[in-house]
C-alpha cells in the first residue's frame, strides 16, 4: 500500500532529523568546554552525513544518518592566563562551535522534521478516513 510507504519514508527522515537535533544540542551544551589540562583539546564540534538509501522492502529512496564525525580545523583562542588550560603564553583553546551556525541547522532540521511530521498526520488521516469509508 503506497500510504504505507509514504509513513515509513517519512519517518525515516524524523528519525535522521532527530539525530541531527540531538548532536546540534550536544554541540551547543559544550560551546565551553574546555580542556582539563594546560594545552589540551577543547570539545570539537560534531558533524552529521546523510545520504538517500535505497530501501529495498519499501522499493524507494530513504534519509539516513551515515556518520556523525567530528569537524576538523584549528580552535579559536582566547587570552585567559588564569584558566588551567591555558597554555604558557596564557592563551586558551576554545571549542570550535559557532552558535550562529548551531541556530542556522537546528532551524533547518526543525522545518524538515516539520514537514515529515505533517506528510505522517495527512497520510495517517487518509487511512482513517479510507477505514471509516469501508466501514460504510
Amino acid at each position: 500500500m503506497d500510504l504505507d510507504r509514504a509513513l515509513r519514508i517519512s519517518a525515516a527522515g524524523m528519525q535522521a532529523q532527530s539525530t541531527r537535533l540531538r548532536v546540534v544540542a550536544e554541540n551547543l551544551a559544550n560551546r565551553d568546554s574546555t580542556a582539563e589540562t594546560a594545552g589540551g583539546d577543547p570539545y570539537r564540534r560534531k558533524t552529521v552525513t546523510f545520504r538517500n538509501r535505497m530501501d529495498r522492502a519499501l522499493g524507494a529512496p530513504t534519509l539516513q544518518v551515515t556518520r556523525v564525525g567530528r569537524a576538523q580545523g584549528d580552535f579559536p583562542v582566547r587570552h585567559d592566563p588564569s584558566h588551567p588550560a591555558a597554555d604558557a603564553r596564557g592563551y586558551v583553546r576554545m571549542p570550535n562551535v559557532d552558535s550562529l551556525v548551531e541556530t542556522m541547522d537546528m532551524r533547518e532540521a526543525q522545518r524538515s522534521y516539520t514537514a515529515n511530521l505533517s506528510v505522517l498526520e495527512v497520510t495517517r488521516g487518509m487511512l482513517t478516513r479510507t477505514i471509516e469509508a469501508l466501514r460504510g
